[in-house]
Parts: structure tokens; sequence; C-alpha cells
């Protein structure tokens, strides 16, 4: 009786929306894109690192003129393999491991680490992002040989051996180092274990376990068991290669590699633009129960599987374009895939299914083969162009692959436009299969608008990485179209922003961006670096420019190239035109000379000050504090929630025509006096006033014209400077006296609100306090009265501000806060504009990039237009590989564990993930701290974490910094405890409380009553 199989509903499609991989002859995707088109052989022999192969060897003819070879034991037929390069190179100190543990570690655990972060990246994810979410890590692996070569010799097992080796820490690392929170696992089901992995993705991701998920794969030769064993069992090539279904298949040729899948829901990648690659629609795996052998396939299992993963799916042989088959290249195993795959297409109409593996190219890679295999689909779907098959030519007429409507291809299969659907096949040896159906992904077009500036940024743990990062991203970028400019910059920003040194380029178009970024990898030691350790960004001041800033066509560049700034500038014109009569905006975009005019400027510059301010708060750039020169108040005074907008508007277009209803009779002049100095010279001069005090050598006088030429001269005869400014008015004189009470009546319905925020009053020359308000009598008083910014300024800079940010339409008092900062602290002072007419197109995006450089975190999506918005794949971080360490042999009684190796200079000092990373902290004495105490605990902290002395400070943190976990701690405890005995045992929750710095360690140390002698070094070959 035949037993039906149901139809379920159709589930969730889910998407590739990142990958990563390294296999033989291919460092990451691209290549190994290559390597497939081009039909390249990957393999090689076998490494002097891995064993000594000729030793291993054994190629004895079986009868004179024979080419079969006995089966020797304990010997394999083979030199050869698929190898991937530098399978010990690693960066431990960006995912905050120590050296000690990263050398005790699995191979295959360190390259999981870095491919996984490569994926999410190339997700356009920022890692980071992840951090404490319900994403899964799902790891197929069949390999431990690692362990075999370590734990064999009990005489050196420590602690840190066991989180190094076993199946279960390749998942559990990239869950712990990326603070990932979902399911963790590894499986192992020979060598469909990666697509098995794959599939309870998949199943977390549609219950909703988890909405991310990483699938990955890997495999490592590092003995000749396996190889020994495949020979043995008479299922070893002799030359090391696969070749799948071919007349010349004569067994398996190894290999190894690694790779990661980014999944997701295709719903949601969809929802945020997300480039997929292609689209799982169905996956299923089976046993093959008793059948002829543990070791042997099981034709019926294979095809039942096939066919109820494509029911599922909905798809029918008629749907299948390619299949990218297990293919391992034995007679028995591709006798019966055939087989089973044939039951289902022999009945195909239209043209022949191709058939393909990838193992024809290096290698069956075990652990990893089912994740090699998949990835070759979904990149052919993405490509839309199915890669050759080696040794298509000769292929193996017993298996009647034209009978079954199976094809080998002898060049690339170009697909067709529209949904096209693909295969994949995984069997494991003790009958675990696995298989899965693909689908192109949806096709999305998201254009960007040609000429939209952006801000690159591109972050990295140490200046070295910076360079090569910048580089790495120069050639990227310098083949893609023009129109993404925005899209890649918006995706550098949410991907590339996150560690401790930093380079941010702006541009307006790609030749640009390409030649700035490689400008800048030259300069890449000079670049800032924002400290890991600092819990706050800091505290930021707006200080916005009065009235002598305006110049033609000020903020057009904001205009043009900040979606977010046009908008606030169009609703403040909103709130202007009624009481100027005319828009604001256009006489300030329009560059119309009107704008000079007092009526216009002022009003005109509490336009652009105000939409900048919220502009850059929309950013996630707030200020702490603020003030304002002249003019300028109002705006500050709007941001601080001390005056409503709408009020604001009314005033300043009211303040400025009643100034410009007064006589044109009147100027004012910068002279380089002091105040009391500059007040000296107003004695019996009743039509001057001291107008400004801008720094101890920086005051302006305004009046009248007559008067003040008096003062010109007089002050030429001293040799003291003096410049006249260019204004229609005498501002902030008693010429402005006629307006005074006009201007208090207007202010009279304004409520007196308590300032939100600390304002530095430029009428007091201090901060307001208590109950002080900007009331009308605080406005009338504003225009007679002199802008004492120095001395609110300073009382400013007195308060800690990291950072000043000038709110204007040209650098004015970026200067002067630069003349007032003392020598104890310098802020960071930005302007927010460029001055000139024609001033480049990006300044907000400059500007930005400036503060993220500073150590703020902007909120990136105020530089862009909603079509920017949109995720591009960039290059993935280029990891540090100067550390380097392996085993040298192959079993039990070969030498020791290399020591790792670390480049003089490299800095190996680890930092931790998930979060902002940097290398170690300048040299800080501990104070007061017996200098050989402080130099004895750091030479343990390092002798336990296996760090270069030279990069572990007093500010080295120890958890995050420097690698220690439970177990380095309680090592770190012991040696301490018998480099000084007279301190007895350590209480281990006192230890665990000063365990922040090695700073803190040593503080904590010295208050054990401990004399200030010197601490004697321990004698040779104590244990510590």
């Amino acid at each position: 009786m035949t037993e039906t199989i149901a139809t379920p509903p159709a589930r969730e499609p889910i998407a590739v929306v990142g990958l990563d991989c390294r296999f033989p002859g291919a460092r990451d995707s691209q290549e190994y894109w290559s390597l497939l088109m081009d039909g390249r052989d990957g393999t090689g022999r076998v490494p002097e690192q891995r064993w000594d192969a000729d030793r291993y060897h054994a190629a004895v003819p079986s009868s004179p003129g024979s080419t079969s070879e006995k089966r020797v034991p304990g010997r394999t037929n083979t030199v050869r393999g698929g190898f991937i390069q530098d399978p010990d190179a690693f960066d431990p100190g960006f995912f905050g491991i120590a050296p000690r543990e990263a050398q005790a570690m699995d191979p295959q655990q360190r390259l999981l680490l870095q491919s996984s972060w490569r994926a999410l990246e190339d997700a356009a994810v920022a890692p980071q992002d992840l951090a404490g979410t319900d994403t899964g890590v799902f790891v197929g692996v069949m390999a431990n040989e690692w362990a075999y070569l370590q734990l064999a010799d009990y005489d050196r097992i420590t602690a840190r051996y066991g989180s190094g080796n076993g199946y279960f820490m390749g998942a559990n690392r990239v869950s712990y180092h990326l603070d990932l929170k979902g399911p963790s696992l590894a499986v192992d089901t020979a060598c469909s274990s990666s697509l098995v992995a794959v599939h309870l993705a998949m199943s977390a991701l549609r219950s909703g376990e988890s909405d991310y998920a990483l699938a990955a794969g890997t495999n490592l030769i590092m003995t000749p068991v396996i190889n020994i064993f495949y020979a043995q069992a008479g299922l070893s090539a002799p030359d090391g290669r696969c070749k799948p279904f071919s007349a010349l298949a004569d067994g398996i040729g190894r290999a190894e590699g690694v790779a990661v899948l980014v999944l997701r829901r295709l719903s949601d990648a969809l929802a945020d633009r997300q480039p997929v690659y292609a689209v799982l629609k169905e996956t299923g795996t089976n046993q093959d129960g008793r059948s002829n052998g543990i070791t042997a396939p099981n034709r019926w299992a294979q095809q039942r599987l096939i066919e109820s993963v494509w029911q599922r799916a909905g798809v029918t042989a008629d749907d299948i374009r390619f299949v990218e088959a297990h293919g391992t290249g034995t007679l028995l195993g591709d006798f019966i895939e055939a087989q089973a795959l044939g039951e289902l297409t022999s009945g195909r109409s239209g043209g022949s299914v191709a058939l393909g593996s990838v193992k024809s190219n290096f290698g069956h890679a075990e652990g990893a083969a089912g994740i090699a295999g998949l990835i070759k689909a979904v990149l052919a779907l993405h490509h839309r162009t199915v890669p050759p098959s080696r040794f298509a030519h000769e292929e193996n007429p017993k298996l009647d692959l034209p009978g079954r409507r199976l094809t080998l291809l002898k060049s690339p299969l170009r697909l067709p436009s529209g949904t096209v659907h693909a295969a994949v096949s995984s069997f494991g040896m003790g009958g675990s299969n696995a298989h899965a159906v693909l689908a192109s992904a949806p096709r999305a077009v998201h254009r960007g608008r040609p000429g939209a500036p952006g801000v690159f940024t591109v972050s990295a743990r140490t200046p070295e990485r910076l360079r090569a990062n910048l580089l790495a991203q120069a050639d990227a970028l310098a083949r893609r179209p023009e129109n993404q400019l925005a899209q890649l910059c918006w995706t550098s920003n949410r991907v590339k922003s996150r560690l401790p040194h930093r380079s941010a380029v702006a541009a307006g178009d790609l030749p640009t961006l390409v030649a700035e970024l490689r400008t800048a990898a030259e300069r890449a030691e000079e670049a800032p670096r924002v400290d890991p350790g600092r819990r706050s960004v800091g505290s930021v001041a707006f200080a916005f420019t009065g009235q002598g800033a305006q110049h033609p066509r000020m903020t057009a560049s904001w205009y043009r190239s900040c979606p977010a700034y046009a908008r606030h500038l169009d609703d403040i014109d909103k709130e202007l035109t009624p009481h100027t009569g005319r828009s604001v905006r256009d006489l300030v975009l329009d560059g119309d000379p009107e704008l000079h005019r007092a009526r216009f400027a002022q009003p005109a510059l509490f336009a652009v000050g105000y939409a900048m301010a919220v502009t850059l708060a929309e950013g996630g750039i707030r200020p702490s504090y603020v003030i304002g020169h002249s003019i300028g108040e109002f705006a500050a005074a709007c941001v601080a929630g001390a005056l409503d907008v709408a009020d604001a508007a009314r005033l300043v277009a009211r303040r400025g025509a009643l100034m410009e209803s007064l006589p044109e009779d009147g100027g004012m002049l910068a002279v380089g006096l002091d105040a009391a100095e500059a007040e000296a010279l107003l004695v019996g001069r009743q039509r001057l006033g001291l107008a400004a005090v801008n720094g101890p050598h920086a005051t302006v006088i305004a009046g009248d014209l007559d008067e003040l030429a008096q003062v010109e001269r007089e002050l030429s005869e001293r040799k003291v400077t003096a410049r006249r400014l260019t204004v229609s008015h005498a501002f902030h004189s008693p010429l402005m006296r006629p307006v005074v009470e006009e201007f208090r009546a207007e202010c009279r319905d304004v409520p007196a609100r308590r300032p939100l925020l600390p304002v530095f009053s430029t009428v007091y020359g201090r901060e307001l306090t208590g109950e002080e308000t900007m009331d009308a009598d605080y406005w009338a008083r504003q225009i007679t009265a002199p802008v004492r910014f120095a001395q609110a300024a300073g009382a400013l800079l007195a308060g800690g501000v990291t950072h000043v940010v000038e709110i204007g339409p040209r650098s004015v008092l970026t200067p002067l806060l630069a003349r007032l900062t003392t020598d104890g602290g310098h802020p960071t002072s930005l302007h927010a504009a460029h001055p000139g007419e024609h001033a480049p197109g990006h300044r907000p995006q400059q500007l930005l990039g400036e503060l993220w450089c500073a150590g703020l975190a902007p909120q990136w999506d105020v530089l862009y237009d909603e079509a920017d918005r949109v995720p591009r794949r960039l290059p993935p971080y280029v990891f540090d590989d100067s550390f380097r360490a392996w085993h040298s042999g192959a079993a039990p009684g070969l030498p020791e564990l290399s020591a790792p190796h670390v480049p003089s200079g490299a800095d190996t000092t680890a930092v931790p993930s998930g979060a902002d990373r940097g290398a170690p902290c300048p040299p800080a004495p501990a104070e007061d701290l017996p200098d050989s105490l402080a130099e004895l605990t750091r030479r343990l902290v390092c002798r336990v974490g296996g760090h270069d002395p030279g990069h572990v400070h007093d500010h080295s943190r120890l958890h995050e910094d420097l690698g220690f976990d439970s177990i380095r701690v309680m090592e770190l405890k012991a040696r301490i405890e018998n480099a000084l005995p007279r301190l007895g045992e350590l209480p281990v929750e006192d230890l665990l409380a000063s365990l922040r710095t090695v700073g803190d360690l040593v503080r904590y140390l010295r208050s054990l009553h401990l004399t200030d002698a010197p601490v004697p070094a321990a004698p040779e070959g104590t244990h510590r």
C-alpha cells in the first residue's frame, strides 16, 4: 500500500540576509564565488603545519604495473586535500579573549567568532545591536581533533583547556562573546551537520523563538585520523579530490572550512529593506533507519526526504532548476543519490535539472559540507548563474543521468528571470539526512537619490586596523554605483561606527569619498579614539551666534543636504512670515541683499539657529547647556524651554523691525582692550556704550559715529588695535534706548518660565539661577545691555562641559571660546556651518562625523531622506591576523602546544565585544602605591592572561580589556596568594569587588595593611 504524504500549509519563508565563509582556495564569499565560476581546484598538499604527510602515506602497488594500492594499516593513500590558509590566525583582543585562553581554544571556535561577526556585518547589521536579543546560534560540527591533541597529555591540562574544547563551545563562544540570548547549540550528524543546523535555525525563527539566527558549519583537519579511516574503508581518493558523478570517481578527498549564514523571517527582512541573497522555502531531516549498514546510504530514505520537503515547499521537479547534491564521489554514494533524485526528476517536463556538487572544487568539508553546498546554491540564485561542475566532461554513464533528466554542467548556466528554485542535499554517515529547497529573492529596487551626500564612518580597534579597514572600504566603494552613495554612507553609520578608533568622511560623490578614505588611511595614526571605559559621552553646550554672522545663502548647504534641517527651517519660516511679511527662508536661500537689514537679519539668524539646534537634537546631539550671543539668546531660550517658539518668532521679528526704524547714525568698533580699559574710554561720552565683552582683550564699543571716530583716533595714537564692524546700527548702545519700552510692551504677554536647561546669560555674564527667568524685563534690558559673553562663557567652561557646538551660519564664537579656555581643560569646540556663499554642500554630514569622532553618538537618520535609508552590503571587518597559535603535531607525545606568535608591537590586549572596544589606555600611574607592588601585580596579571606587559596599565580593565573570566580570576587569586604569602587567603567576594581595573586591584592589595617596603620577587620556580 502506497502511503500518501499530506501537503501542509505553506510556512514562513526564511531569508538569507548575510553570509561569510572560508574554504580551500577562497578567503571569503567573493573568492568562493570566483573559485566556483572559474571551475578551479582548491586542493593542495597537506600543509607541514598539520602533520608529516609522507610519514603517514603508503602508496604500495598491489602487483607490478598495477595502479591500485594496498590498504596499509595506519596509513593513508593520499597526501592531498582541501585546506584553508592560516587557520591559526586570530584577533583575540577584539573579542575580549586573553592570549593564553585563545592559545588553548580550538581554532574552530576562533574561526566561528570572526566569521559570525563578518556575516552579521554582511547582513548590514551591527553585531552590537543584537546583544541581549533572542538571536540563536546553530553550529554544525563533527570534528574535535584539537581536543584529541590537547587533552591526551593529562599532566598539562589546565582549566582553560576545558572551555577551549568541546563541540558545545563552538556555538556557545559565539553566543557569549556577542551576548546573544537565544538557543545556542552544536549539531553533530556527521556530514549533514551544518544543513541540519540550518533546519533547526529555521524552526527557531518560524516558532518565534528567535528573530535572527546564525546557522554555521565548521571543519578543520588537524590529524590524519579520518584520512586513515577513509583509506582503510576504501573511501579515500588517491589524489585527494572528489569527482562527483564522474566516471573518474574513486573516493573522497577531505576538506575543511567555516561558514556562517544570517537568517531572518522574510517578512521582517523585507520590511526593513534588508538585502536578501536567497530564500529558504523549506528544509527537512530524516534518518535511514536500519538498512544495509550504518555507514551506507539509503536510497529510499533520501527519496522520501526529498519528496516530503518538495511537497511542503509547494514545488515539483518541474520547478527545480538545479540541485546541489551531496555528491561525495564514491561509486556507491553517487549511484544511490542519482537513483533517489531520478525517481523524482525523471518525469519532469522540459529540460533536465542541473546537477552539481561543490565537493568537486575542493573536497568533502564534512561538518561544513552541507553549508558549503547551501552557500553555493544561495550565491547561484543571487547571481542568477549556476557554476559549472568539475569533472563534468567525464560523466559516469552507469548513473544514466540523462535518463533521469539530470545533467552535469560543463559551463555556467544562466538562470531565467522571475522566481527560480533550487535544492540542496546533505547526507551524514550514520544515516542522518537533510534537504533544503531555496528560491531566488523577491526583486526589490531601492534607488538612491542622485547627488545626495553622506558621511561614511569607519571604526576599528586599533590604528593599524583602522587603516586596513579604510582601504578595504575604499577598494569596494570604487566599484559601486554612484546613486548608492547616501545609502552606503547610512549603512556605514549603522554598522561601522561602534569601535574606538574612528574616521568619518563626508562627500557628495563616490570618487571623492574613495579618495578621501584613502587619504584618511594614511593618517590613521592621528585618528580620534574614544575611550571604551568612559561610561558617559560627556556634556554638550550649544552656543548660538549673534548678529553679524549672517551672509548670503547662509546654511543653504544644510537645506540642500539635510532633509531634517529643511523641514525645520520650513516650519520656523511659517511661524515668522506673518510677522516679517516675507519668507525669511527664501531670503536666506536666494541670497537676497535685504537679508542684511535688521528687520530680516535678526529673524533669519533666529530661524537658522533654531532649525540647526532642533535638527542636531533630532540627530541625538542634545545640549546640556545653552549660551547665546545677543540675538542668539532667543534660539537658546527656545531650546532651553524658557521661551515658546511662536512667541520667539514674534519677538525677534518685532525687535528687528524696531531697531531698523531707528536712525542709521551709529556704528560699532572692536578694540583690543579689556572691559575696564574700554569703559574708561567711555567716560564723558554719553552716546557711546560698552556693547560686548568677548574676551580678555576683545571688547566692542558702540554708539554715535562721531564719538566713535574720536575713540578710534585715540586708540590709533596708543597703538591699540581697533576695527570697525559692518553694521547698520549701534546695537547694544544708548542709541537703542528709544525702542526699549515699546519692545518691553511687546514682551509683556510672554509667560515667564524657568528654563529646563542651564542657561548662561550673556546679559548677566553668568548662569541663570533660582527663580530667574527670561521675562519681559530681561528681553528689554538685553537691547542696550552689553553682551557679557566672556564672563558667561567662562562660567560655562568652568562647569566641565566637554563639547561646545556653535550654532549659527558662521564660525564666530568658536575662536572666542578657544581663547577663553584655560590650560586645565579644553572642550571640543565645533561650528555648525561653513562661512561663505560657496560652502561645500555637505556640512551637516561633516559636523555629525566630527561629533561622532569626538565621542558623541549621533542618530544618523537625521542626515538622510527615507530613500537613503536602505541597507547596502559593505565589506566586513578586517581582523588583525598577527596572533598565531597552533599545535605542532598530530598524535600523543608530539611537542607541547606552541606559544602564541605575537609580532613585536602587536596589540593583544583584549577588549569587550557587544560594546565599544579600544586599544589600552595610555599608561597612568597608580597614585601613592608602592612601585614594586604595582609592578608585581601587573606581572601576575600578564602571566595569567598571556598579555604583553607593554600593553597592560593601571587603567586596563580586567574583564573587558584583558579577558578575565571566573577561571582566570581564581588563577590570579592563587598566584597573588603564592607571591604574597603574608596576605593569607584572599576573600573571593572582596577580590571580585576590586577587579574592575589593574589599578583597582593594586589599591585593594595596598589596603591590606601591606608595608611600603619593596615587595620581593618570588623565587625562581615558584608557581605564579
